[in-house]
């Protein structure tokens, strides 16, 4: 082989080598694999901005609105034994956005493992 080649043939094989740790994390990431109690996310700080501005109140609003309808629907939801279900849905779920989110972040953050 000549010189050209060679050279060529090395650098081919140390840029891809190179590439292989990016495209396991791109693997990793479509895949959904990863620490399952706790997906860490980095997001831009305009996205923090508007949760913190916009987002965090009405999610704090839907948690006392959530709650005041829980108390009101409380006997219904006892005779129909979906107490849990409803405290859950109007005032667990909006509460845990609000507060246990993390600011600028898509998802909950976090989760029980089972």
């Amino acid at each position: 082989m000549n010189c050209f080649r060679t050279l060529a043939l090395f650098l081919t094989l140390c840029l891809g080598l190179q590439a292989m740790p990016s495209l396991a994390d791109d693997e990793q990431i479509a895949s959904g694999s990863g620490d399952p109690v706790y997906q860490v996310q980095s997001p831009p700080a305009y996205s923090m901005i508007a949760d913190l501005v916009i987002a965090r109140p009405f999610l704090v609003a839907a948690t006392a609105v959530g709650a005041v309808v829980f108390v009101v629907s409380l006997p219904f939801t006892a005779l129909g034994g979906n107490v849990k279900d409803a405290g859950k849905a109007l005032v667990v779920d909006p509460g845990k956005a609000a507060f246990v989110r993390c600011l600028g972040c898509t998802g909950d953050g976090y989760g029980k493992r089972e």
